[in-house]
Formats: structure tokens, C-alpha cells, sequence
């Protein structure tokens, strides 16, 4: 055999060692909010250990805290990981479904049109939506014959609006703003932390 020769199992092995160790050394410090783009502040809040890979688990860890149950929990870290695992990860297959911070692929928050979503559509109240307000909304930012996109909306806006509105059932402006930074995940954590130990 010639030395140069390897096997193919050698050399994926090789690879999926190199990857780890690439993904290990490239991982941010525990502070999550420096160095970080808005879509990864927003997601940073799964990463319970702060290592900068997402486990199902820590997703489901990051539902409960939030105050979600046990099936809800379970549904959203099963779904969440098997939409978004295979767009964050290196280049090997993983049966676990990890997500990896550094590898999020970035969006860019646009001031502008998450203020004119309330611009447009919180009429009784300048600064906040109504349900009534937030489905209109919805319907009227409907791309055509883009299903996907609809589900998806409605499943973001919803949630949000289920796990953020106030006692009078307004989604505040400021509210919605925190779930691009990570910051409403964390508030609403402390919220159902003291409510749980008041109990």
C-alpha cells in the first residue's frame, strides 16, 4: 500500500475531527451579546451552556424556563432543530440536530419595517397591537402563493404575541423589538422564574 493512499473512513473521520475542533476553538465567549449579529442574539438564549451549540435539549431547557409545558416544549425543540440543524452545521451529518451559533446564517433587521408594522396597524394604541390587529397585520403582509412563508409568520407572530402580550392583551412595540435581541426570552424567564417560586 502506498503511503499516501487512505481509506475513505480515515479521512472522514479526519474531517469530522478537524470540524469539531474548528467549531470548539471558534466558539465566543460565555458574555453571548458581544461579537454577536441580531439573528444570533436572538437564538443565543437556547444556548443554555453558553458554548455555542444548541442541543434539542437546551432548546426544550429554553421553552420550560420560558414557561412553556412539557409536550409544547418538546414539539417546538423537535421542530425548531429539524428546520434549522442542517443550515447551521459544518458539512457532516449530525443525528442530534445540533445548531451552531457561529454558522447562523444572518439576517438584517430593518428598522424601518418593524416600525411600520405599527405604524400601519396598532390603531387603538400607537404603540402596541390587539389580536384583531395583529391577524390583519398578518393577512395583509401575505406574499402570494408563498404558504410556507404564511405558516411560518403565523406561527412566529402568534407565539410571540401568546407569550408577550400584557394583562389587556397588547403586544407592545418594545416587547416585540426584545425577541430580536434576545432580550424578551430573558425577561419573560425572570417573570415565570418568580411566579413558579411564588407557587
Amino acid at each position: 500500500m502506498n503511503s499516501y493512499q487512505v481509506s475513505l473512513p480515515l479521512l472522514i473521520s479526519f474531517f469530522y475531527v478537524f470540524y469539531q475542533i474548528v467549531i470548539a476553538t471558534a466558539t465566543p465567549p460565555a458574555n453571548n451579546s458581544s461579537g454577536y449579529s441580531v439573528l444570533q442574539k436572538h437564538v443565543a438564549y437556547f444556548d443554555r451552556n453558553h458554548d455555542g451549540i444548541i442541543y434539542p435539549k437546551e432548546t426544550f431547557e429554553g421553552f420550560r424556563a420560558l414557561g412553556f409545558g412539557v409536550a409544547a416544549s418538546t414539539r417546538a425543540a423537535a421542530l425548531i432543530h429539524a428546520a434549522t440543524s442542517q443550515k447551521t452545521r459544518p458539512v457532516y451529518f449530525s443525528l442530534i440536530f445540533l445548531i451552531y451559533l457561529l454558522i447562523i446564517h444572518d439576517f438584517r433587521f430593518v428598522a424601518s419595517k418593524f416600525e411600520e408594522i405599527f405604524s400601519k396597524h396598532a390603531k387603538q394604541h400607537a404603540n402596541a397591537l390587539t389580536n384583531d390587529e395583529l391577524k390583519e397585520m398578518l393577512k395583509a403582509n401575505r406574499e402570494p402563493r408563498d404558504f410556507q412563508g404564511w405558516v411560518q409568520a403565523e406561527l412566529d407572530w402568534k407565539v410571540l404575541y401568546d407569550i408577550a402580550k400584557d394583562k389587556n392583551g397588547l403586544l407592545h412595540k418594545d416587547t416585540a423589538y426584545g425577541v430580536y435581541d434576545g432580550s424578551l426570552f430573558e425577561r419573560l424567564e425572570k417573570e415565570h422564574s418568580k411566579i413558579k417560586n411564588i407557587n
